[in-house]
Parts: structure tokens; sequence; C-alpha cells
């Protein structure tokens, strides 16, 4: 008989070195749920971010988790998962946790089990924080020799904040997020300081369900969904206003979604990026299959931390290496 399946959930807190501006707001922590499912001696994790963009809250999240107790006891897998919840942050911590433990009682790692190219070692993009252009240029200055930022924007001002971050760092390549704060007047002057400044994506200039005006204009930078875009069913509508997607696990719903949805960018023609919020290596490690798809990536909350947790990812400066399988997969 096969022994039933455990399951436990904690919502964690991970102070962050500093603070984190975006155009919505600042934040000290990242506050993340893990999901844990334990069976014949193997635990596999998975870790998620609640959005309020969303809705979500960590207490809803923890719930919604744990309510799928009896379902995991009764041997739930993936394919289940799928269909008895909808995309969620709470779906993504189960589903990666069902991968880990898949793997770790298999003795696979999960890239074989879901005949996926391994990843290696890339590069990610390291995020400045929104705030003034004097603040965003000394921020910049410390890490003008990574070679991929992303630079927070999304106020009145943006052409000052992104000529600011140009000048401190002159061979960095640029990518900027605009987190919705935009608007159709200010599309097209900021689009252009972006390209005055060699910037080589804008993500998310205008709010998503207002974006219309994206597809009425000459883009002279490639510019890439986020809130835009949630999993394979949210892509046919995109194809006129964005040049990329970024493919997030809390949006999507977890990492099974996700593949699935970045071989669907792939045949609709969008570009890749592959994106996380502030949190530990457990959170980023599942996102590291989708890192051979992608043209970007965006995988930098664990540096954004004043700690990571044990066992993380290892990162040397701006190079991130695959999980090891003590930590996931």
């Amino acid at each position: 008989m096969t022994e039933s399946a455990v399951l436990a959930a904690q919502i964690e807190r991970w102070p962050i070195a500093g603070h984190f501006t975006i155009s919505r707001g600042a934040k000290t922590e990242a506050v993340t749920v893990v999901a844990e499912i334990g069976r014949g001696g193997h635990v596999g994790r998975g870790e998620c971010v609640p959005y309020p963009r969303y809705g979500e809250t960590p207490e809803a999240t923890l719930k919604a988790i744990l309510s799928m107790q009896e379902a995991v006891g009764r041997g739930l897998d993936r394919r289940a998962l799928q269909a008895m919840m909808q995309p969620s942050a709470a779906r993504n911590a189960l589903d990666c946790a069902l991968l880990d433990l898949e793997a770790k009682t298999s003795g696979k790692r999960v890239w074989d089990l879901l005949g996926r190219p391994a990843p290696r070692a890339c590069t990610t993009a390291y995020t400045i924080s929104l705030g003034s252009p004097e603040t965003m240029a000394a921020a910049t200055a410390k890490v003008a020799h990574r070679p991929l930022l992303k630079i927070k924007l999304g106020a009145e001002g943006d052409g000052a904040r992104i000529a600011a971050v140009r000048e401190a760092a002159p061979r960095s390549e640029l990518i900027v997020d605009a987190n919705e704060g935009w608007t159709a007047a200010n599309l097209e002057p900021n689009l252009a300081e972006c390209a005055r400044a060699g910037v080589t994506l804008v993500e998310q200039p205008l709010p998503a369900g207002e974006d219309e005006a994206l597809a009425r204009i000459m883009r002279p930078v490639a510019v890439c969904a986020d809130e835009s875009v949630h999993d394979r069913a949210s892509l046919e509508g995109l194809r006129e206003r964005y040049d990329a997607v970024n493919i997030k696990l809390d949006k999507a719903g977890g990492l099974t979604e996700a593949l699935a949805m970045a071989d669907a960018a792939h045949a609709h023609g969008f570009g890749i990026m592959i994106g996380c919020m502030v949190a530990t290596s457990l959170a980023m490690a599942p996102a590291m299959l989708l890192a051979p798809e992608a043209r970007f990536v965006d995988l930098d909350g664990p540096l954004l931390l004043k700690r990571d947790r044990d066992g993380g990812l290892r990162y040397d400066d701006s190079l991130i290496y695959p999980p090891e399988p003590a930590l996931w997969g």
C-alpha cells in the first residue's frame, strides 16, 4: 500500500536589504508562503509570493494551500492540481512542491523528468529601485559592473531618471520596468527617452486593460507584457501590443503552466523574459528551467534580501547557477 502524502505550509518573512520601491509603493520585507509535501521519507518544497496587485494575501494563500490537504493525501498530482485550482501563488507553491517531491523520490533531476534542457549558469538582471534621479544614479554606480540592470520607473520625471542611470552605468545593458505607471499621454515621450538611453526593453508601461495605445504607436523600444499576461489563455490578445512576455511562476500558477506558456509564447512569436517576485532561492530555483527559453532572466530576488535561506542558489555577481538537489528539483 502506497504511503499517503502529508501537506504542511507556513508563512515566512525575509527582510529586504534597504528597501524595494516600485511605482505602487515600497516594502522592507518579502513575505512568502512555503508548501511542503512529505511522502516516504522525502519532502518536496515550493515557495510562492502572494501578490496584493491580484488581491492575494499571505493568510488567504496559506489557507488555499492547506485546503488541499485531503486531495494531497489521496495522491494529488500536477495534472489534477491544474484542474482543481485557478492560477495563483498558492497553486505555484503546490505545483513546485509536487515537482520537487517527484524528483527526490525518483532520484532524478526535475528537468530530466520533464524532458527539458538542463539549465546552465546564466546572467540575471539586477534591480534598481525607483527613486530620485540622484538616488538611482548613486545606486547604479555601485553596481555598474553588472552586465544587465533592471530599472524601476513609473513616476513623473522618468526621462531624467533613465538618463542619470545610463550616465552611471555606460556599459550595462538596461531594461526598464514601469509597473503600469505610465499613461497614454506620456507613453511616447518616455519610450523616446528610453531609446535615447539605449534601453533594450520596457516592461508593462501602461496599466493592464488600458494598454490599447501600444498597438497604435511605433515602438522604438521592445515592450514586454507583465501584469497584462498571466497564462497561455492571455497570450492571443497581446500580439499587436507587445513584443515579449514576462513569465512568472506566481502569475502562471506554477512551473507546469509556465513551461507550457513559454512554448506557446514562442509559437506566437513573443520574446520571453523570466521574472520573479522578491523571494528566496527556493522560489527562484524552479524558474531556472525556463532560462534556456528566455532572452532576459530576472531572478535576482535573493540578491535583494538581507540573507537568503541556507543552501540557496549560487550567485557569482550576476551569474546564477542551477539549484543543487537539496534545495529543489
